[in-house]
Order: structure tokens, then C-alpha cells, then sequence
């Protein structure tokens, strides 16, 4: 609770009679027709009594006695009953408990949470609002989309970059640690995302009070369901004229089936509701396991390279504890370092001494690439190794492939000093030198999905001024050739002879789409063109649709979210999942350029497609 039981508030009022020069400066000093609020704080089993609002500093309650007994102060204005509502949020409070959020407190007081939600349902503006309430963030330093620190976050309104943020709050006298782990929504991030919900024990579910359930809410809170994790149902934007809440909760319990009896209105732009969220976060989110006693197990959840001090690994400490100095272990990539610095982010870094069971930090070990420091991955002591590692670490693996080509053939060792960069920040770029006649000199690059694609390629244009040639993306095919062996193929350019194949299989996605029942007919038929298989179609509500579909995923990386947007007028969204290969009749598609053969412009494409395509 921000606001502690009960102020007591009350004005000193100073009565001379034959007053000396000593006791003005004191009567100046103290009075001065203040007014100051007493707050009792009970922490611990010590009672503290200070006074704010004023210059008084530091004042036991027995000095209010003998100032009132005094014949020349008395304290006017009784003890006032105060209500922990939104409309008596007291900043100054919050501010003053924010700033001793280093200060430790017992693991059943520690809450770790995120809040997962569709793009555009507000996610980012309640981390803003939580951080400002809770004093983590001074007003004078706010901004918007605070924990999203690059500049295509906020143009885009999305977060790519997993981000965490240590909060103090005070609910019934007792100080709790609030760590948020702020995550990515799309799904090309999907393996980042439940890493991040494996740190947590609790959830807020952020839904749109306009919009309703979409794609991406359904696949992170089944996600967020399979880690076990507490889901706090919250309404959002419920100031907007187009907000229908009792129709969303319908949603709500009909699509995913959660409870949301207890679910809270909010409005994160208002202010609205936050007091109760954060009630809510203490009250219903269990606390971390106290494991203490156990060897070190910390879960990396994210992880950047820093120049100066090379890679920052964000972690949750699941057993044990770690200080400043220990020779760590990670086991996935079996190297070892010495914590050079541990600390908290708060949202910034804050440097400490040690960190237990529970807890949310970072460490920098003077690690030189990131793929030392995978996400997933397990910390472990040296000396006393942990039995197991912690499940669920998988290796990142591109989906989706293109080839990057400098349009001035001199920016070459540019670009390749750009994405080397890039890949100290980023274990899921991939990238091998590509020759080209027709292009010169680039690079094949393989990226986790098209976003990530679209996001690299921005940053390379932006942060290193390169002007690029980006060709059709492609994925990964399987090619079974007559003697036996299995090739996979990125690159069309490398497809072996048909002569020499005897199948190739191709991997396929399941599409869910979720649209208004006007719409069902157009989306069927984008993706029976796009050599989709009808799997299942059904209404979550009385005017919502869920299809399901299985397609290639070929077909998918071109324009067809594009042409989902719009073909139902901007209100369907979309969710895919990696399903496994399929063996598909497949042919090479050479494009000739006054006569010579251009092989960075070949693609695979289907058969039916050989004699035209309305998407060449």
C-alpha cells in the first residue's frame, strides 16, 4: 500500500511571552504556520515517526506530547483517517519509499511479475505508470515508453528489447520488492518471452477494454499458463468512449477461461486503478521459493554487450546466491568468469554486494560475445556446481533468410563491421559472405521471423548510415538427395540439381486468425491461395472467429499479414507456431537479366505456381 495506515496531521503554533533572540530562530525554524503530516510506519518491529512536508527532519511521538503540553506551542487540527483510494495517491510518499529500494527485505515479501499483452493494448504506458507510482522513476526523469530505450520502440510502439525494473511499494506497513520484466509481445521472440515467464510467478494479463481478446494475448497467456504462472486479469483503457468491460470479461472467460471476477479496471494513461494493481500484485502473486541453502541456480533471461564492459547478462536467481568477486559457471556453454560487478535494475543499474534466492539483477563478468551468455542458460558457482541445469534452454534458430547487399559496393567492410556489431547484441543474427555478379559482395543473413528481419535491416540503415539491397526472404528447405543425404537449403541459389534430388520438404506453420464474423470469407480465401489446409474454424464470441490453418511457411513471409490487415479493414490479428517439414513439389525460379542468370533474385516456389504468379 502506498499509503501507510494512518497521518496524523497537525500545525504547530508558537505564543511567545517575553520571547528571546534563541527562541524566534527557533519558533522561525519550526513553525512558521506549517503544516506537517506525522506518518507511524511500523517495519520490522520498530516503530519510526518522522515528519514530512517540512524542515522538523527526524521527531518521536512523545515530542508531539510535550509540544502540545508546552505553554508556548500547541498542536492544532486532529488526527486524520486517511483511505488508501486513487484519489489520495501521495507522491511525495512514493518517491521517499522508491529511493530505498536497494534496502533488502524477507523472500516472502519479493514479487516477481510481467505483464504480457497485444501490441497497442498498453503494456508499455502501465509499466510507466507503476514505475512513476512506486517512486522508481522521478517525474522530473519521466518520459513515455520509459523501459523501451530505442528509438524504433517508441516510433513503432512495440517493445523488442526485454527490459526489468525493481520497484519498493508498501502494503499494510510492510515493504515488498516488486520486480517487473518487462517482454516482448511478438512472436518472432516467442523463446524470449517464456524464458522471461520462467523468471516470474505472476502475470498481468493487459487487455484492450475497446478491442477485446486478439492473437498474440491468447499465445503468451498459454505461455504464461504452461510456466504455472498467477494471471492477474486487467481491463485497460476503460476511459475511452468505445470501451465495452463487461463484454471483454465475457471474452475473457470464454476464450481462455480465466476467472475474472476479481479482474481490475484500469486506465494506465489516468492514473485509474493503478493502487489497486499493485494490491493485487502483493496480495495474489505467490512468493519466489526460498532456496537459499541450495547451490547457485540463476536463469538468464536477456543479455547486451556493453563496449566498455563487455556482456550484461539480466538473471533470476532461482537457488542459492551469488556476490560480487564469485568465480561463476555457465553450463549450457561451459565457460567460466568472475562476477566483476553484480547489481539490481531499478530501472537503471544500481550496483550491490550480493543477491539471493528470489531475486532479480545483472552481472557483468567481462564476457566478450553474447553467445557466452545465452538466454536460457543456467549460472552456476564454480566450486559448487549445481546437479541440473534449469529446463527449457533451446539454441536460437533462424527461420526466415535474405540476402543483404551493400548499394555501393564500397560500404562492404562497413556492412560487415555493422553486423558483427549487431551480433554482440544479438545471438539469433546469423550471417555468411555471399558473392553475387550481378550484386557484388553481401551477406545471406537468417533472422527469427520477418520483424526481426525488418528491425535489423532498419537499425543497419539508421544506426551505420548503409544504404542496402534486401532480396525476397526465403526459409530453410530440406533437399533428399538420391544418395541418401539430407541438405538444408537457405539459399536458392545453392539448390542442388534435379538430377540429383529426389524430394524436398518445406516447413509449415498453424495460422490462427482472429477476425469479425464480416470477414471470415475474405481470410479463408487468402489462405486457401496461399496453399493453406482448413483446419478448424470456431466463434469465440457471437461476433469473433477463430480460424485455423495450416500453411507453408513460405508463403507466409511474403505480404500475408499485409493482406490479412487488408482484407478485413485492419481488425484481424494473427498468431503462428512452427509446426515441422512437409515434402511439397518444389521448383527453382531463375530470373535472367539480359540474358544472365541473376542468382541472388532465384526463389523456390511451388509447382502450380511455374507458369506465372501473381506474387512475381
Amino acid at each position: 500500500m502506498l499509503l501507510i495506515n494512518r497521518f496524523h496531521k497537525f500545525k504547530l503554533n508558537y505564543q511567545p511571552k517575553n520571547p528571546c533572540k534563541r527562541e524566534k530562530k527557533m519558533a522561525k525554524e519550526l513553525c512558521s504556520g506549517r503544516t506537517a503530516l506525522l506518518s507511524i510506519n511500523t517495519w520490522q518491529g520498530q516503530q519510526q515517526h518522522h515528519l514530512r512536508r517540512s524542515q522538523l527532519g527526524a521527531l518521536p511521538i512523545s515530542a508531539t506530547r510535550r509540544l502540545a503540553k508546552h505553554s508556548r506551542f500547541q498542536v492544532v487540527c486532529q488526527s486524520v483517517e486517511m483511505q488508501a483510494k486513487k484519489e489520495q495517491y501521495d507522491p511525495e510518499f512514493g518517491a521517499k519509499v522508491g529511493q530505498d529500494r536497494l534496502l533488502k527485505v524477507p523472500v516472502s515479501n519479493i514479487r516477481n511479475f510481467c505483464i504480457i499483452a497485444h501490441i497497442d493494448h498498453g503494456k508499455s504506458t502501465l509499466a510507466d505508470k507503476l514505475l512513476q507510482m512506486t517512486g522508481t522513476v522521478q517525474k522530473r526523469e519521466m518520459k513515455e515508453q520509459f523501459l523501451d530505450n530505442m528509438d524504433l520502440e517508441r516510433e513503432r510502439g512495440i517493445t523488442i528489447k526485454l527490459q526489468a525494473a525493481r520497484m519498493r511499494y508498501m502494503f499494510e506497513n510492510k515493504p515488498y520488492c516488486l520486480n517487473l520484466i518487462d517482454t516482448p509481445g511478438h512472436v518472432d521472440f516467442s523463446y524470449e518471452v517464456s524464458r522471461s515467464l520462467a523468471a516470474c510467478e505472476g502475470a498481468l494479463l493487459v487487455v484492450d477494454a475497446s478491442q477485446g481478446v486478439e492473437a498474440q494475448t491468447l499465445a503468451n497467456v498459454y505461455l504464461a499458463l504452461e510456466n504455472n504462472l498467477e494471471i492477474i486479469p486487467v481491463l485497460n483503457k476503460i476511459d475511452l468512449p468505445g470501451a465495452e468491460p463487461d463484454r471483454v470479461i465475457r471474452e475473457i472467460e470464454e476464450v481462455i477461461g480465466l476467472d475474472c471476477t476479481n479482474a481490475i479496471c484500469c486506465s494506465a494513461k489516468e492514473g485509474i486503478g493503478i493502487t489497486e494493481i499493485l494490491n493485487a500484485i502483493v496480495e495474489r502473486i505467490p512468493p519466489p521459493r526460498d532456496g537459499a541453502r541450495h547451490p547457485l541456480r540463476a536463469l538468464i533471461f536477456d543479455s547486451y554487450y556493453d563496449p566498455y564492459r563487455g556482456v550484461i547478462a539480466y538473471f533470476r536467481i532461482i537457488d542459492g546466491r551469488i556476490k560480487k568477486g564469485d568465480k561463476i559457471y555457465f553450463m549450457a556453454t561451459k565457460k567460466d568468469y568472475f562476477a566483476d560487478e553484480i547489481g539490481v535494475l531499478s530501472p537503471n543499474q544500481m550496483q550491490v554486494e550480493e543477491l539471493y534466492a528470489g531475486e532479480v539483477g545483472y552481472l557483468s563478468a567481462s564476457i566478450r560475445s553474447v553467445a557466452d551468455a545465452r538466454v536460457g542458460d543456467t549460472v552456476t558457482h564454480c566450486d559448487r556446481r549445481a546437479e541440473s541445469s534449469l529446463p527449457g534452454y533451446e539454441e536460437a534458430t533462424p527461420m526466415v533468410f535474405c540476402g543483404l547487399f551493400p548499394v555501393d559496393a564500397d560500404q562492404f567492410p562497413e556492412l560487415h563491421d555493422a553486423l558483427e556489431k549487431l551480433q554482440l547484441n544479438d545471438a539469433a543474427l546469423k550471417f555468411e559472405p555471399e558473392n553475387s555478379s550481378a550484386m557484388g559482395f553481401g551477406f545471406r543473413c537468417g533472422f527469427l521471423g520477418l520483424l526481426h528481419m525488418e528491425i535489423v535491416q532498419e537499425r543497419l540503415e539508421r544506426e551505420y548510415n548503409l544504404s542496402l539491397i534486401t532480396t525476397a526472404p526465403s526459409v530453410v528447405y530440406r533437399v533428399n538427395c538420391v544418395n541418401g543425404d539430407t541438405v538444408e537449403c537457405s539459399n536458392p541459389s545453392l539448390l542442388p540439381e534435379p538430377g540429383q534430388r529426389r524430394s524436398i520438404e518445406e516447413p509449415f506453420v498453424k495460422i490462427e486468425m482472429l477476425t469479425s464474423k464480416d470477414y471470415i470469407g475474405p481470410l479463408m480465401e487468402l489462405a486457401q491461395d496461399r496453399r493453406g489446409e482448413f483446419k478448424e474454424m470456431k466463434f469465440i464470441t457471437e461476433n469473433r472467429a477463430s480460424i485455423i490453418y495450416e500453411l507453408p511457411l513460405a508463403e507466409m513471409v511474403g505480404d500475408f499479414f499485409d493482406q490479412m490487415k487488408s482484407r478485413s479493414k485492419g481488425y484481424a490479428s494473427m498468431e503462428y507456431t512452427f509446426i515441422g517439414y512437409k515434402e511439397s513439389e518444389l521448383i527453382k525460379l531463375d530470373i535472367q537479366i539480359n540474358g544472365d542468370r541473376v542468382e541472388p533474385l532465384s526463389t523456390i516456389v511451388h509447382k502450380d505456381k511455374e507458369n506465372g504468379s501473381d506474387n512475381l
